[in-house]
């Protein structure tokens, strides 16, 4: 096999294995949850654990491979990624699993960026569109496919399977990454803002562990609440400290450009509330309606899906309206999809929840991929790969903060309806409150001017 196609399909795997890890544990965590001897909201940890740990090492992740060298530390993140498979697998308390999926996101961190970075350099520019090709299978597949088999495989044999099916597909990549992979180095680097990541890796990921222990999960009270303020200091002093270095490690100066400062900061609005329902949604199938993870999955894979079909309208619709009218009018309809899912019940035929599933995934997809499109609007080439990674950051950190959010709303449902245990009733209070928080994002939208981004959408060109 030529190596300009073995390249691209042994990051794709790579990719594939991170993407399908991070939606197939969705279906899976109640019967995890009873495994370990847990509540179900417990398990919001497993989720936000592994987002916090892609959000810390994903601005260092560049640095880290143009120092040591690409192939290395790709081969060092499937390693770090497999290890952590295997811990998630063994595991058999909540401290242990949270700490498991921590250092998996650790290994996604750097795996994911790093891989992207081989494919650019390994590739001619003239190969390039094909070679990325690849990249987007896993992209359109691992939400497709991951919820379905995460049901599956807990139905049928153990959720434990989950994470074990990484080992043999990690030592298959660890070996052709080694063998086929090019180990290219920068040789001159400016030095790693040591003092600018200890802030923010420490800030956030402290900031979440506090948020996502609220409500008496994993830590007791007052170490949650020292963990939110120590948390929140440590990123309070971070842009202090980035005024200060000439290669701050996050670059805050970008969030003066508008349309980069709306796609992040609207953007994590938005994502928060969509970054609930992956974490509500087979809760609500399974412990409100009785269904198995089976059945769960194969419900919830209909955001996929038409998260799939509408990436082939995208381009002509925002070209027809313009980012400002897309991004606003699609904000409202997609956050009141999510308010929609408060209104399942038992007795909802599943085809209906299946259509509306679908129809979610589609507005959703619309507003990702314009919101991904305005945020690089106005940067430049010389700052994309910082760009970039703030972007991801925000994307992953607003994820985290959603699973959280949700879980505390519904656990606070709970509570005013005078019972600890989750119930059906919980869950519409819930799906309304991280509705609204997507929807908070039309204020930040409908602020933009009317061509903003329209190089980029090609809106009015016409005119």
């Amino acid at each position: 096999m030529q190596r300009n196609v073995l390249i691209p399909l042994i990051v794709a795997c790579s990719l594939f294995m991170e993407n399908m890890d991070s939606t197939v544990i969705a279906t899976s965590l109640p019967a995890i949850a009873v495994d370990i001897g847990e509540s179900p909201l417990a398990l919001k940890l497993a989720l936000t654990s592994y987002l916090v740990g892609l959000a810390v090492f994903i601005p260092i992740s560049g640095w880290v491979a143009d120092r040591l060298g690409s192939r290395t530390v790709f081969a060092s993140a499937i390693v770090v990624f497999v290890a952590g498979s295997l811990l998630c697998a063994v595991a058999s308390t909540l401290a242990a699993f949270v700490a498991a999926r921590f250092l998996q996101g650790i290994g996604g961190a750097m795996m994911v960026p790093v891989g992207r970075l081989v494919l650019l350099r390994a590739v001619p520019k003239n190969e390039l569109v094909a070679a990325l090709n690849y990249l987007t299978i896993p992209a359109l597949l691992g939400p497709v496919t991951g919820p379905a088999l995460g049901g599956a495989i807990t139905l049928y044999f153990h959720w434990r399977w989950i994470f074990l099916i990484n080992l043999p597909i990690g030592v298959l990549g660890l070996y052709l990454v080694l063998r086929h992979i090019p180990n290219v180095k920068e040789p001159e680097l400016p030095a790693l803002d040591l003092a600018g990541f200890a802030l923010s890796g420490v800030g956030l990921s402290v900031l979440m562990l506090g948020l996502s222990s609220l409500g008496g999960h994993l830590l007791p009270e007052k170490i949650t609440a020292a963990c939110i303020i120590l948390g929140a200091l440590a990123l309070a002093a971070y842009p202090w400290h980035a005024r200060r270095v000439a290669h701050p490690v996050i670059d805050l100066s970008l969030l003066k450009l508008p349309t980069f400062h709306t796609g992040v900061v609207a953007g994590s609005l938005f994502r928060i509330g969509v970054g609930a329902t992956p974490f509500l949604l087979p809760l609500l199938l399974q412990l409100g309606f009785g269904m198995n993870p089976l059945q769960s999955g194969l419900l919830t894979c209909a955001t996929a899906v038409g998260a799939m079909f509408m990436k082939t309208l995208t381009t002509l619709i925002l070209r027809r309206f313009g980012f400002r009218t897309v991004l606003t009018v699609n904000a409202l309809v997609a956050s009141a999809a999510i308010g929609v899912f408060g209104l399942f019940t038992a007795a909802t035929p599943h085809i209906v929840i299946f259509l509306v599933l679908l129809a979610s995934g589609c507005v959703r997809s619309l507003q990702f991929t314009a919101l991904q499109a305005i945020s690089f609007a106005e940067v430049t080439r010389e700052t994309m790969s910082q760009a970039s990674s703030i972007a991801s950051m925000a994307q992953r950190l607003a994820q985290s903060l959603g699973v959280a959010l949700g879980a505390y709303a519904l656990q606070l449902a709970g509570l005013a309806q005078g019972h600890t245990d989750v119930v059906t009733a919980d869950f519409a209070p819930a799906f309304v409150a991280v509705a609204l928080l997507s929807a908070a994002s039309i204020f930040f939208h409908a602020a933009l001017p009317a061509d903003a981004g329209a190089e980029v959408s090609g809106h009015g060109r016409g005119k």
